[in-house]
């Protein structure tokens, strides 16, 4: 079985893509591999910022990776959070936060339509490659829900009465941003020769 790095710490997303890769692949997080600095993100796009991550863990430890980045974009908000969606509301990378400074600016805004993007950068397998999954949906007035992450409290996807928080995260799989890109990820890697 092949072990791949997944460039994150974070529980959740790592439980998440663990639900969601074949049995084929051991899937082990940046602090299993000893990586406990912070990964560097100072491109200006979820996709500079995938592949940033993705070399560096390559490059330092030597070790098939991929990397995300996750975005998400609101239209009357010019695009924002976007690629800032983890510290929009400052350094200290407060999900709360976050979403309490999203809640304020789109307060007494009607037109609400929204789209979560992931880019999923992958190291170490022959030439770089990229993986873009998008949702389309609104934000709500307030949050609703206790599962998920991030904005999943306030991001409803379109052709849902329910936010991303308030699904399970079996229903959450079939149709989430983070899903489709690591379906094209897995797509790709379980075709590739042993």
């Amino acid at each position: 079985m092949r072990t791949i790095c997944f460039a994150t710490n974070n529980e959740h997303k790592l439980e998440e893509v663990k639900h969601l890769l074949s049995a084929q692949y051991t899937i082990v997080s940046l602090h299993e591999i000893g990586c406990l600095q912070e990964l560097p993100e100072t491109q200006n796009t979820l996709r500079g910022n995938a592949l940033q991550k993705a070399d560096f863990v390559f490059q330092h430890y030597n070790m098939p990776c991929f990397a995300d980045d996750t975005g998400l974009e609101v239209q009357a908000l010019h695009g924002e959070p976007g690629v800032y969606s983890a510290r929009y509301a400052g350094p200290q990378r407060n999900a709360y936060d976050n979403m309490q400074l999203l809640l304020h600016k789109l307060s007494g805004v009607t037109h609400r339509d929204a789209c979560f993007k992931t880019v999923i950068a992958l190291k170490g397998f022959g030439a770089d490659q990229c993986f873009e999954g998008v949702v389309n949906g609104s934000i709500t007035e307030k949050p609703m829900g206790t599962n998920g992450f991030g904005y999943d409290p306030v991001f409803k996807p379109n052709g849902y009465n329910i936010t991303f928080a308030e699904m399970t995260m079996q229903e959450k799989n079939t149709l989430s941003h983070r899903a489709l890109a690591i379906a094209q990820l897995v797509q790709f890697l379980e075709h590739l020769p042993d």
